[in-house]
């Protein structure tokens, strides 16, 4: 009944801010249009998101318009979809045909180029999306309002507006209020355990997996592992795809998916350098996480929330993660201090590794909202008005609160009270360019392409296992893989087909 009760209560508060805040919103509209014609008709501002439906409208205003909207009556703000999730969701499929999906790229430019287009387009991460609007010219370029409007730019960080002009041709066309971010995490005490300096910032992939092997030692359940790809370890293969390869930008077949690209020497040294670590047994596998989580003792399984987290149980020397990850540690050490039988982990936090081919650049960087002006927007001035505000230092402020992404301005990124690592590192580093190869197209137009990166799975295994060496599992998944992409040229919409004794990986029947 108590529960109830302070449920209650907190309802009634809410109620009652809301109330504050429009009535706040109203004097502020009184005192901005005076004693003007409150029947007049409002000005419309039309804001695009790329995925949108009538479910999720609610959600998106009150992540981006609300707090706009309050201090702004005179606004219509209007939210559009260039891709309607619920026309994806209830779309028939025919029996024997694929199931087509939408353009998204095409709609979002019908979108901005229809009848009634809109004048503020969010792209929520892609900026691969950004460099082709801008390559199209179809977005309203903003350094000229940057240097009119003499909107603080110089307090952004740097990561976030390199990434942006690397899509923009070195101009901005977009602004975004927050990122998000990865960067090399690390366990204090086993490197002063082993007596091996800690990684720090700006390192290379060579120097941090050296040190990871100085820090490796033990057996079994016991074993500490140098590294992990991320908190839970999984497959080998995936782990490199998504941490080591991104920075390195190397292709698996050419931008119109009709040609294998890895049997090359970069491929071959990726592949000896990953298999290496795996075989010395440096990084875990997912049965190395799965082999201890039952500890041994009197039979009973121990208490323990975060099992399976190799690195805030000690057993891992560094791991890469994201910023949110740091809300994770925060809460395991809190309840350590209530209840010792809850692991902790002393750490800090340096830059991702580089690779020395591509110094300076960081994986795992994402602009999280890029706001762009369109440039045939019938309300132009307000767009604008709409990304500074969201752009802006005061409401910086408010979204610095969040534990899950960053805000893009530094004068807001600052450490909460009792925490003490180098913030710096997720933001250093210059994000991943945006790819040249568009692969929503591929994907759309060739439906079980990415079977031909499957085939490198299961070889990858057969390299660390040492069923095969290097030279002749890049080759077998050249040819595999053509011949995968040859027969999806020739018959798009062909059923696929298991791979005999590779349940996971399938190709096209002709």
């Amino acid at each position: 009944m108590k529960k109830k009760s302070t449920f209650g209560s907190m309802m009634r508060k809410g109620a009652a801010l809301c109330l504050s805040l429009t009535l706040m919103g109203s004097l502020l509209a009184a005192c901005s249009k005076g004693d003007g014609d409150s029947s007049a008709e409002k000005r419309v501002l039309r804001i695009g998101f790329v995925y949108s439906s009538p479910d999720n409208e609610q959600y998106l205003r009150q992540l981006y318009t609300d707090g706009y909207e309050l201090l702004h009556p005179e606004l219509d703000i209007q939210i559009v979809g260039a891709v309607n999730y619920d026309d994806m969701r209830f779309q028939e499929q025919e029996e024997g045909k694929p199931n087509t999906q939408p353009d998204p790229y095409k709609n979002l430019t019908e979108m901005l180029n229809g009848k009634n287009p809109v004048d503020v387009v969010v792209l929520d991460s892609n900026s691969s999306y950004l460099k082709r609007l801008v390559q199209d010219n179809m977005l309203k370029q903003l350094d000229p309002l940057i240097q009119e409007n003499e909107f603080d730019i110089e307090d952004f960080v740097p990561a976030v507006i390199d990434g942006i002009k690397e899509a923009g041709d070195n101009s901005i066309y977009a602004l975004t209020p927050t990122f998000n971010s990865s960067a090399l995490y690390y366990n204090k005490k086993i490197f002063t355990d082993m007596g091996v300096a800690p990684p720090t910032d700006d390192m290379m992939w060579e120097d941090v997996l050296a040190k990871a092997k100085l820090v490796s030692k033990g057996e079994g359940a016991k074993r500490t592992f140098g590294l992990s790809f991320g908190r839970w370890g999984g497959d080998p293969f995936w782990d490199m795809q998504n941490s080591y390869l991104p920075a390195l930008q190397l292709k698996v077949y050419d931008d119109k998916g009709e040609k294998m690209t890895v049997n090359s020497p970069q491929w071959a040294k990726v592949f000896t350098t990953m298999s290496s670590i795996y075989k010395e047994k440096i990084v875990p596998t997912s049965q190395d996480i799965n082999s201890g989580m039952d500890e041994p003792g009197n039979g009973k399984r121990v208490f323990n929330p975060y099992q399976g987290d190799l690195f805030i149980n000690g057993r891992v020397a560094m791991t890469i993660g994201g910023y949110d990850y740091v809300t994770e540690l925060t809460r395991a050490k809190d309840q350590n201090a209530k209840n010792s039988k809850i692991p902790s982990v002393d750490w800090d936090v340096v830059t991702m590794p580089q690779h020395t081919d591509n110094p300076g650049i960081g994986g795992n960087v994402y602009l999280s909202s890029l706001m762009g002006i369109n440039a045939k927007a019938s309300n132009s001035e307000d767009a604008w008005n709409f990304i500074a505000f969201n752009n802006g230092k005061e409401w910086a402020k408010l979204k610095s609160r969040s534990m899950y992404e960053m805000v893009s301005r530094k004068s807001m990124l600052k450490l909460r009270e009792g925490q003490d690592f180098n913030i710096e590192a997720f933001y250093k580093l210059k994000p991943v360019p945006p790819s040249s190869t568009d692969t929503e197209k591929l994907y759309r137009e060739k439906p079980g392409i990415d079977e031909a990166r499957y085939i490198g799975q299961q070889l990858f295994q057969e390299v660390i296992e040492g069923k095969k060496t290097t030279e002749n599992a890049l080759k077998e998944w050249e040819t595999k893989g053509n011949a995968i992409l040859k027969k999806i040229k020739d018959n798009p919409n062909g059923t696929l087909n298991p791979i005999e004794g590779n349940v996971s990986t399938q190709v096209y029947a002709e």
